[in-house]
């Protein structure tokens, strides 16, 4: 499983149109706009936290296939805390430090396809740093992060 916030309907609708052209210009699977608050672990269902704002600081690119190109979020006292009541509430040990963020592509890119689709974020939506939205919705999805097509993850 993994439990995410979903930004309120307008932020997600202007996520996924820069989501949309990602996808156009470089590939990867679509998949719903959201911060991941704990990620790929095994447990049952249940949990609630408090609202919360959440502050995008930041257009970045990873390493692996999961956080190609993301937004990164200010990791404030809330949103960590959010997280960690998630992980205490799942029994679930991160393996890295909580790096908030919101995944716009998925895929297996050269670093230099990364770069170019770090750089449309910006091109597609130039004030997308420093957006600000309310989390108030998480979602627990069953996420078999095997799967890199995303077909059978699925809203539990």
């Amino acid at each position: 499983y993994s439990v995410w916030a979903l930004p309120p309907a307008p932020v997600r609708d202007r996520l996924r149109r820069i989501m949309e052209g990602l996808r156009a210009a470089h590939g990867g699977p679509a998949f719903e706009p959201h911060a991941t608050v704990v990620g790929d672990f095994r447990s049952r269902r249940s949990a609630a936290v408090q609202p919360y704002t959440a502050r995008v600081t930041g257009v970045a690119r990873g390493s692996f296939f999961y956080q190609c190109v993301y937004l990164l979020l200010e990791p404030t006292p809330e949103v960590v805390a959010a997280s960690d009541h998630c992980c205490g509430h799942f029994g679930y040990k991160r393996k890295t430090p909580y790096m908030p963020h919101v995944s716009l592509l998925y895929g297996d890119l050269t670093d230099e396809e990364k770069e170019e689709a770090r750089k449309k974020v910006e091109e597609l939506d130039k004030d997308i740093c420093g957006l600000e939205f309310e989390i108030s919705e998480l979602a627990l999805y069953r996420t078999d992060t095997t799967d890199k097509s995303l077909e059978s993850w699925e809203l539990v």
